[in-house]
């Protein structure tokens, strides 16, 4: 089975949206509403995206994607590429493809002169940890991650 990664083009919104939903409900989340899923879609392919999609095909099937943006690091002085998801859907796990996808991701970073790639793992997703761990990925224990939910009249 071969796996070809690429950039997301506006046809592919209805897989995207699809596999988002899937990783939500993998992770017990609600998914996207209406608004939300409109919005995503316009900033995904707008002029200007914030942010950069690509996706994993098998065939003509859309099997994954992956949401990454650039932070900055000051003590670096360097760009970070932040990996906001990356997903395969299940029946494709352990077949490599992750591994193929991440490695996509190391070019992309490496292309726009990043000093450091950086994501996020819920703590009960223990096959995804394995892998990144597999990757030579460290967690730092020593940060803790804090959000505000500005949705929620903060």
């Amino acid at each position: 089975m071969n796996i070809k990664i690429r950039k997301a083009l506006k046809k592919d919104s209805q897989d995207v949206i699809r596999l988002i939903n899937e990783l939500a409900e993998f992770e017990k989340l609600d998914p996207p509403d209406k608004s939300a899923v409109k919005n995503l879609i316009k900033d995904i392919y707008s002029k200007n995206s914030p942010i950069k999609v690509l996706v994993a095909e098998s065939g003509k099937e859309l099997i994954g994607y992956t949401f990454y943006f650039f932070t900055y690091s000051t003590f670096l002085a360097k760009k970070t590429l932040y990996l906001e998801d990356i997903y395969i859907s299940n029946k494709y796990r352990s077949k490599g493809f992750g591994k193929i996808f991440f490695n996509e991701l190391v070019k992309a970073a490496k292309k726009n002169k990043c000093g450091r790639m950086e994501w996020h793992v819920l703590d009960w997703n223990v096959n995804a940890i394995k892998f990144y761990e597999k990757l030579g990925a460290k967690e730092l224990k020593e940060w803790k991650y804090f959000r505000i939910n500005l949705m929620n009249n903060y």
